[in-house]
C-alpha cells in the first residue's frame, strides 16, 4: 500500500503545477475536465519516455 499511495500523492502534486488547473479561469466542467485529461496524458508520456530510456 505504501508504494501505491507515494504514486497517488506525487501525480496529484504533479497536476498542481499546471496553472491551468491550479487556478480555474473558466468555471465550465468540459473545460477543466479536458485541460485535466490532457494534463494526465502529459505526465504519462513523460513518465514513460523518463523509463524508455
Amino acid at each position: 500500500m505504501g508504494k501505491f499511495r507515494y504514486v497517488v500523492e506525487q501525480t496529484s502534486a504533479l497536476l498542481h503545477h499546471f496553472k491551468r488547473l491550479a487556478v480555474r479561469w473558466k468555471r465550465g466542467l468540459e473545460l477543466h475536465n479536458a485541460f485535466l485529461s490532457l494534463a494526465s496524458s502529459l505526465i504519462c508520456w513523460r513518465r514513460l519516455r523518463k523509463t524508455g530510456s
